[in-house]
């Protein structure tokens, strides 16, 4: 199916481009949410107004968050967690996690389908990316050490970032970590 985009749509195109796409993801995807149009003749006819008009709003947009880009560009965030003896991690490090970390020292207010990874699950350093519009896309550096090795890492790093309690997977709080209920009493 070929489609004609409306909006920016990251890993696909920009607004005007016309793409070649799966009958579904541009039937139950890209259509239903408004980012793009089949590319009918009569479509054809707008596709330099649509592109000429996101040009427009991606510059606006760029001059906005250009501070942001900015400030997010190049920080370190260190994460202490419990690893084995090869540095794989008990648990992981997610998207939100990496989301409160740069608002606690930036600040501003990132999505977490802006961070660009996958869960990271050893020790080590690492690159992200956050994909602030098309054209923005700031990198971060990730450090992840193992807790016993904080004293370490803490005079290298700038900023120290403590592990959120663990959850189990519902999302529920262990139960040792729970507060405990209140007894009622009945007289």
């Amino acid at each position: 199916m070929k489609v004609l985009l409306i909006k920016d749509v990251y890993k696909l195109g920009r607004a005007g481009d016309v793409k070649k796409v799966a009958d579904g993801y541009g039937r139950n995807f890209l259509l239903v949410r408004g980012m793009a149009v089949l590319a009918t003749p009569g479509a054809m006819k707008t596709a330099e107004k649509i592109r000429k008009q996101g040009e427009v709003k991606r510059a606006a947009l760029n001059t906005e968050l250009k501070d942001l880009a900015d400030h997010i560009n190049g920080i370190t965030l260190t994460f202490s967690a419990k690893a084995g003896e090869t540095g794989k991690l008990y648990g992981s490090i997610t998207t939100q996690d990496i989301v409160k970390a740069i608002e606690e020292q930036t600040r501003y207010e990132v999505k977490r389908q802006q961070i660009d990874m996958q869960p990271i699950r050893e020790a080590g350093e690492f690159k992200v990316h956050v994909r602030l519009t098309i054209d923005l896309v700031p990198e971060i550096k990730i450090i992840v050490h193992r807790e016993g090795e904080a004293a370490e890492s803490e005079a290298e790093a700038t900023e120290k970032v403590e592990e959120k309690p663990k959850r189990t997977p519902r999302g529920r709080k262990k139960a040792e970590d729970a507060k405990p209920a209140e007894a009622e009493v009945k007289v």
